[in-house]
């Protein structure tokens, strides 16, 4: 009994001394590592600090900025390269997307916990050493080592000890390029120090910036950002408010209900708006007609970020439009879970068949577009001999550009082509095919009230729209389109059922009507 109780105590010294060393060996390498992210339009390397502080070292340009967040481990991150045209458009761009952070907390707070999981993987692999080398020893080498003189125990520890160094130094590997991580507190200010002359937001005066940059014109590029950070906060936050208000139709038992946007062109602003009339209308699937970028480059992936996390608990369908051309928009909506462009038929809203196609073209910041391939009216052709192939009827057709899906609805193919590329509504249009079924196009106006391909700012360039879709037994039966204007108020459209009868409905051909909603200026919408 007593022999099995000491075995036990042995072992659980054992143990404990392992858990000791591999705590200790994971911190010193949690401390010692980064990682690089696409963070806020740049490449970014995130590295964890001792402290409480999250510094952002922006360049020698800018000054550095940091923020005591009260957690147990400080993040020092270094923003690396990036595209922009002007520092005056790239530190606009960081006001904006400050004002939307979520997306970039979680990227940080992401990119941290798979370091310090990765350290502690390391470090227990490393705890393991000094435990096996005691074993390869063997008892009968140890006792003739512990046995030996005290001259020679010493050499044994010794060299043990530089064993054990060294493995250290392996594991750890610290960067020899690394800087002080720890700035001296008095090359640090509030930022209302720093900006006297400015009112600085309640949420913003947290934040310290490296007052060793006091020049004019950098000052001028931070009072810049806090003014677009506040008018963004105003505009964005107050429209999410005024969702509440608005009378929207509520879909039916039997009935689901998918949100419809297109051309955010990098509004992330536009999305908590668009979350929250998804949420008043009843919708659970969302329906992503492409453009959500303005270039389709890694930069932009703030913009994809902030898209998936407003959806993330949606159905979620998206294609790419002429200005996502690439690879990237389409892979990292797919590594977020979005079902993409594919030739094969998908079960969309409500059950219903949907098949979605990617805009082949390729566009800048300007009206250019290159062709690549194949023209839109071959692709179109390619679409609609696919759609018609398929075993049972489609019931939505998703892609860029209406264009794409004419010839699908002229053979009568399918209920619904959804489109947006013009950022100004068209449709619904009823359209009898060639095989007598009926079907409708629609196309969506920009969601992120884009002009041209720009839609980063305090405000919207142009009236925003999303449309909210209900499906019955997998069928669109209707479109309520829902509108933001640029200063600030919502036009909410009739709800416009989709009937596929002899029956006519009013409304159908051309624009809706629209009606009173409390609080709000509504009117019909002309012109589009």
């Amino acid at each position: 009994m007593a022999v099995g109780r000491r075995k036990a105590l042995r072992w659980a010294g054992i143990v404990l001394a392992w858990l000791v060393l591999a705590l200790s060996a994971g911190f010193a390498i949690f401390l010692n590592s980064s990682t690089t992210v696409t963070l806020a339009s740049h490449d970014a390397e995130i590295s964890p600090t001792l402290g409480t502080y999250v510094t952002i070292r922006t360049g020698p340009f800018l000054p550095d900025v940091r923020r005591d967040y009260g957690g147990p481990i400080g993040v020092d991150i270094r923003l690396g390269k990036t595209e922009a045209d002007s520092t005056e458009q790239l530190v606009e761009r960081y006001a904006f997307i400050a004002s939307r952070p979520e997306s970039q907390v979680a990227i940080v707070r992401d990119a941290v916990v798979d370091l310090a999981w990765n350290a502690l993987a390391r470090g227990a692999v490393f705890a393991f050493f000094p435990f096996l080398m005691w074993a390869l020893v063997g008892r009968q080498r140890r006792r003739e080592l512990l046995g030996a003189t005290p001259v020679r125990r010493s050499a044994v520890v010794v060299a043990s000890g530089a064993a054990l160094a060294a493995v250290v130094g392996l594991v750890v590997m610290p960067r020899a390029d690394d800087e002080p991580k720890v700035v001296d507190k008095d090359t640090w200010q509030s930022l209302q120090t720093y900006l006297p002359e400015f009112q600085i937001p309640d949420e913003a005066k947290g934040i310290e910036v490296q007052g060793t940059l006091s020049a004019t014109g950098t000052k001028r590029l931070v009072m810049s950002a806090v003014d677009t950070y506040q008018k963004s906060r105003t505009f964005y936050d107050g429209a999410v408010e005024k969702v509440a208000d608005l009378e929207l139709r509520e879909p039916q038992e039997g009935e689901t209900v998918a949100l419809i946007v297109s051309d955010r062109h990098d509004n992330i602003g536009m999305d908590s708006v668009a979350r929250a009339i998804a949420d008043k209308g009843g919708a659970t699937a969302v329906l992503d007609a492409g453009d959500d970028t303005s270039t389709g480059q890694q930069w932009e992936a703030f913009s994809l970020d902030s898209l998936a996390d407003a959806f993330e608990d949606f159905d979620r369908f998206a294609v790419q439009g002429n200005h996502d051309h690439g690879s990237f928009v389409q892979g990292y909506l797919e590594d977020r879970g979005w079902q993409t462009a594919s030739s094969t038929v998908l079960e969309g809203p409500g059950g219903g068949r949907l098949m979605a196609f990617n805009d082949p073209r390729s566009s800048g910041l300007g009206s250019w577009r290159d062709t690549p391939g194949l023209t839109i009216d071959e692709l179109a052709i390619d679409i609609a001999d696919k759609v018609c192939e398929a075993e049972e009827r489609v019931n939505t057709l998703l892609v860029h550009d209406i264009d794409m899906g004419t010839p699908t609805l002229e053979r009568g193919c399918v209920d619904l082509v959804v489109s947006g590329h013009v950022h100004v509504q068209v449709g619904p249009d009823r359209v009898t095919g060639s095989n007598g079924e009926l079907g409708y196009n629609y196309t969506n106006g920009t969601t992120g009230g884009a002009a041209y391909a720009v839609a980063v700012g305090s405000k919207l360039r142009r009236p925003a729209e999303v449309t909210l879709a209900t499906y019955r037994d997998g069928r669109p039966v209707g479109l309520q389109p829902v509108t933001l204007q640029t200063n600030g108020v919502f036009r909410v459209h009739d709800y416009i059922p989709l009937t596929y009868g002899s029956k006519m409905v009013s409304n159908v051909k051309g624009t809706p009507a629209e009606k009173q909603v409390p609080g709000h200026v509504v009117g019909r919408r002309t012109g589009q």
